[in-house]
C-alpha cells in the first residue's frame, strides 16, 4: 500500500510538472504569434528626430515637459521593450495584492502594445496574463499555469477603447509618442495641466495630464475608461500616477507608477509597479 501511494504521488507530481511545462510552452507560442502581429505593419515616421520647432503653439506646461524630457535631435521611438516588477490587486472587493513580473513590447506606429505578465497566486502557482492592443483591437486574458483560462474579456469596442487608453497613458515611458507629429492634439487647461487627444484605427481617446513643479507628468486621468462589472462594461473614471524620473538612453522617464479606478467610495488601486529595464529602438 505504501509503495502504491508513493507511486500515485509521483505520477501526480509528474502530471502537474508536465502540465506546467506544456502550459508555459503553449503560452510562449501564443505570445510570439501575437508579437509577430504587433510588428507586422510598422510604419515609417514622417519625421525621424525631435525638433524644438515642433513645440511652437503648444500649451505652456506641455512645452515645458518636452523641454525637460527630450533633447534637440532626439531620435523618435519606433518601439520599446520594458520590464516591470510590482504588485497587482486581484481582489474584486477586498484587497488582495500579489507579486508580479512582466515584459511589455510597444510599437508607436501603428500604436500597440503587449503586456505579458506572471502573477503569483500561491507558491508554485502563477497566472499568466496578457493585456494588449494590436491592430486596433484589445485583448485581455488570464490562464492558470499558462494553460487553464480563468478570465477572458470578449471582443468589444469598449475593450478596444480601454486598451488604446492604456497605450496613451503609458506614453511617459516613450515620450516622443506624445509629440504633435505623432498624431497627438493638445489643448490648454491651466498652467499645470492639459488635455491630449489621439485617434487610432478609428478610435478616439482623450486624457487629462497633470505636470508637477519640475514640469514632468505626474498624473494621467480619463473620466470614462471601461471596466468589467459582473460581465458589463461600465465607464469609470481612471487614473495613473508616475514618479521617480531618471534618464534612460537620453530620455527622462518615470520608473515607478500606480494605476487606480476612481470609484464613488474612493480610489481602488490595482497596479503598483516599477520599471526595471527599458530598451528603445529608433
Amino acid at each position: 500500500m505504501l509503495k502504491l501511494s508513493i507511486a500515485l504521488v509521483l505520477i501526480l507530481v509528474a502530471l502537474i510538472m508536465g502540465g506546467y511545462y506544456w502550459g508555459q510552452s503553449s503560452w510562449k507560442s501564443s505570445m510570439q504569434a501575437l508579437q509577430a502581429r504587433l510588428v507586422a505593419d510598422q510604419e515609417t515616421a514622417p519625421v525621424d528626430v525631435f525638433s524644438s520647432q515642433e513645440l511652437d503653439g503648444l500649451p505652456a506646461p506641455v512645452r515645458r515637459y518636452f523641454e525637460a524630457v527630450l533633447s534637440e535631435g532626439q531620435p523618435l521611438i519606433r518601439s520599446a521593450e520594458v520590464k516591470h516588477t510590482g504588485l497587482f490587486n486581484m481582489g474584486a472587493t477586498e484587497e488582495n495584492w500579489q507579486p508580479f513580473t512582466s515584459e511589455q513590447q510597444v510599437v508607436t506606429r501603428p500604436r500597440g502594445f503587449i503586456w505579458d505578465a506572471r502573477i503569483r497566486m500561491a507558491p508554485g502557482f502563477t497566472v499568466s496574463v496578457v493585456d494588449a492592443y494590436v491592430a486596433g483591437h484589445g485583448l485581455l486574458e488570464a490562464k492558470l499555469l499558462g494553460l487553464i483560462t480563468v478570465m477572458k474579456q470578449p471582443p468589444s469596442s469598449e475593450l478596444d477603447q480601454g486598451e488604446l487608453l492604456r497605450f496613451f497613458a503609458e506614453t511617459p515611458w516613450y515620450p516622443t509618442a506624445l509629440l504633435p507629429s505623432q498624431g497627438v492634439t493638445w489643448h490648454a487647461i491651466d498652467d499645470h495641466s492639459a488635455r491630449a487627444t489621439l485617434t487610432d484605427q478609428g478610435i478616439t481617446v482623450s486624457l487629462t495630464l497633470s505636470f508637477n513643479e519640475a514640469g514632468l507628468i505626474d498624473e494621467v486621468y480619463s473620466e470614462a475608461r471601461y471596466r468589467d462589472v459582473d460581465g458589463e462594461q461600465v465607464a469609470t473614471p481612471w487614473q495613473g500616477r508616475f514618479w521617480e524620473y531618471e534618464r534612460r538612453d537620453g530620455l527622462l522617464v518615470p520608473l515607478s507608477g500606480e494605476v487606480a479606478w476612481l470609484l464613488p467610495e474612493g480610489p481602488k488601486p490595482y497596479w503598483r509597479g516599477r520599471m526595471t529595464d527599458i530598451h528603445y529602438l529608433y
